[in-house]
């Protein structure tokens, strides 16, 4: 495609994101005689984890070595990798001008947002060593592992009761922590208890364990109980704020919203996949919508060029 000057490159597709749901979809895009480039941050959402699980073909793989093997696997169609961060994107009259963080300016034709999401964990002391071995956000991720252990939960009102009846898929000795008060009503209460779920409204005091291990939750009276595992709904927040400077519409509950089918937002052009998307969230469901965008931003290309 043509640049507006000599300086400025220009791509059919940039991918801001190296995920699963990035890389997915540049593979796709490379088959299909695109230029693309992917910018990856370095940052992604989980980067705790040890090992990712429910990935076809590749359960239990450490994330990085997927992310090694998704790149190899693009070189035979020239796909352009840069380890940086996007600063800025606007649209400029039928494209997009992206700002790398050290002031390059790049056009493209289409934008694909794979920026997924950040989780912004509580304050409780001992928590950061334990996230991504012993305490984690994600049942269907991580529960096997903690399977017929000794399950704790955080969370409050609503939240707290979902994910804790949810852990009992994975066994039957589950309490739930609200380190206050619960917010519960009495028939979630009854709930509880029915299906053998003890509640603490005690507040924390600290999680102690050994090498990331969970042993202990010990409350502020100095009391304690043993447990080997942690699960707790966590706040997300976008990976990056470049979609609300595109004014795609984004909600808190959905995130990046699509419009029409194959990931397109509301924003024409702007295509999204993965985390972002608030979708089911799970590694193998972030790369099957990246290559569903891509099939989407290939098409938009296809109507431009055979018009």
């Amino acid at each position: 495609m043509s640049t507006s000057s000599a300086d400025v490159r220009g791509y059919d597709v940039i991918i801001i994101g190296g995920g699963p749901a990035g890389l997915s979809a540049a593979l796709i895009l490379g088959r299909c005689r695109r230029r693309v480039l992917v910018c990856d941050s370095g940052r992604y959402r989980n980067h705790a984890a040890h090992a990712m699980h429910g990935f076809l073909s590749r359960d239990g793989i450490a994330p990085s070595e997927l992310r090694r093997i998704g790149r190899e696997q693009l070189q035979p169609y020239g796909v352009e990798i840069r380890e940086a961060a996007v600063a800025d994107v606007r649209r400029e009259a039928t494209r997009f001008e992206v700002t790398m963080e050290g002031g390059e300016r790049l056009l493209c034709r289409k934008l694909l947002l794979a920026t997924g999401l950040v989780d912004r964990l509580p304050d409780l002391p001992g928590l950061p060593a334990m996230y991504g071995k012993s305490a984690h956000h994600c049942p269907y991720c991580d529960g096997w592992e903690a399977r017929d252990k000794a399950i704790g939960v955080y969370g409050q009102g609503c939240t707290g009761l979902s994910l804790a009846l949810n852990m009992k898929t994975w066994s039957d000795d589950v309490i739930l922590f609200t380190d206050g008060p619960a917010s519960l009503s009495r028939s979630d209460a009854a709930r509880l208890a029915r299906h053998g779920i003890g509640v603490r409204e005690e507040r924390i005091a600290r999680l102690e364990g050994r090498d990331g291990m969970l042993e202990r939750v010990v409350l502020e009276d100095g009391s304690f109980v043993e447990r080997r595992s942690l699960f707790l709904k966590t706040k997300q927040e976008q990976g990056a704020d470049l979609a609300r400077k595109l004014r795609c519409k984004i909600t808190e509950e959905r995130g990046v919203e699509t419009a029409d089918k194959h990931e397109e937002t509301t924003c024409e052009g702007v295509f999204v996949a993965g985390d972002a998307s608030k979708d089911v969230l799970l590694a193998i469901m972030a790369a099957a919508e990246g290559a569903d965008a891509a099939f989407g931003v290939n098409c938009a290309l296809q109507e431009e060029d055979l018009a």
